[in-house]
This record gives structure tokens, C-alpha cells and sequence, in this order.
């Protein structure tokens, strides 16, 4: 896993956290998500890869055209498995993240208000 292994329940509990924290999502989550969020653990996913697709694929959703149509809102985890699968084949930089998380930060979210910070409980 990563160099300070956690447990398999506290990785499941803070995919979800972080997946509920997403801009564009329910705010909740369901069965079929923790099942993926286990997946994840057992296929050994980074937990920071996983958080780093949550925000790349919001900051995707957030920043686009103002003309762009509206998107639905995402109901699933599993939305977000092909850009796991990017992050994890990708080489961008630690940094790049950071900028996106700060970005969407400052950014005001009119549909649901919350920011993206899977840090903050």
C-alpha cells in the first residue's frame, strides 16, 4: 500500500469521506461504493491516487465553459474508476494536485457549498 499502511476499514472510511466531500456527488454514499472503495484496498491503490482522481475529475466538472450544459449530479464512486486508473498510469506532479485543490477551494460551489478538502472532518 503506501509507506504508513492503514487498515482496511480506515481506507474504506476515508475513500468515502472523501468521495462524499467531492464537489458534484450526493454528499452521501452507498453499499456499491464501500464495495469499490474495498476493491481499491485490495488491489493495493494508493489512497492518495484515489483522492488525487476525486479532485481532478471535480476540478474537470467545476472549471468548464459557463456556456458548457449542466452535469448530473454523480451518485456513484465508480464514476471516478477510470480516472483512478489515469492518476495511477500518469507521471503529474504532486504539486499539480495541490494547485487543484486550492483552486477549487477558493472556487464557490453554488450547488452544494462544500469545498474539497478530504482532510477536513
Amino acid at each position: 500500500m503506501e509507506d504508513n499502511p492503514i487498515s482496511r476499514e480506515e481506507y474504506i472510511r476515508r475513500v468515502l469521506v472523501a468521495y462524499c466531500k467531492t464537489p458534484g456527488t450526493t454528499g452521501c454514499s452507498r453499499r456499491a461504493d464501500r464495495l469499490l472503495a474495498a476493491n481499491l484496498y485490495e488491489r493495493s491503490v494508493p489512497l492518495i491516487a484515489v483522492e488525487y482522481a476525486l479532485l481532478l475529475a471535480a476540478a474537470r466538472r467545476v472549471f468548464r465553459p459557463a456556456d458548457a450544459p449542466l452535469l448530473p449530479t454523480i451518485r456513484s464512486l465508480a464514476y471516478f474508476s477510470p480516472v483512478i486508473d489515469e492518476v495511477l498510469a500518469s507521471n503529474l506532479s504532486q504539486d499539480y494536485f495541490l494547485y487543484l485543490r486550492l483552486k477549487l477551494e477558493r472556487f464557490e460551489l453554488p450547488s452544494n457549498g462544500r469545498s474539497f478538502n478530504p482532510d477536513r472532518r
